[in-house]
């Protein structure tokens, strides 16, 4: 009997043990993001909420990813642009394609690593080359939906 009521109890512990289910990336970015804290260069040059920001136009940033494939970026300047986006299939970049218009000296594309794994609540990203907006740098986006 000991020995049926612990088989009984290892085959419920055994079929309780589900693989947990993993989001894909593009779900948990598929959102409307807003800046809280950008680097440009080494240099933070804003924090949301902050009265001494550097850039305090930032505050406007839009990274507007919840259409599928569809994005509208709204940058530091005002200027809005839009095209496609998808992430790279080893989900370590965020990709933003045929934009309209083409910021200067990008083709129409620009690559953000994607610095740490997405969790829905905050998306950090790094600019793949430089900002010609922002003085030829390498900028540092810590995001969070609108």
């Amino acid at each position: 009997m000991k020995n049926l009521r612990l088989l009984f109890f290892l085959l419920i512990g055994l079929s309780s043990c589900q693989p947990k289910t993993v989001t894909p990336i593009t779900d948990l970015v598929s959102k409307i993001w807003k800046a809280n804290t950008v680097k440009e260069a080494d240099v933070l040059v804003f924090t949301l909420g902050a009265t001494s920001n550097i850039k305090p136009g930032y505050t406007n940033f839009r990274l507007d990813l919840s259409q599928p494939g569809k994005v509208i970026l709204k940058d530091v300047d005002g200027r809005t642009i839009t095209g496609t986006w998808t992430v790279s299939t080893d989900n370590k970049r965020l990709i933003l394609s045929d934009l309209t218009p083409k910021p200067t000296n990008t083709g129409g594309m620009i690559e953000y690593f994607i610095l740490s794994d997405a969790d829905g609540s905050s998306l950090n990203l790094e600019r793949t080359a430089e900002s010609r907006k922002t003085g030829n740098t390498v900028n540092q986006y810590g995001l969070i939906p609108e």
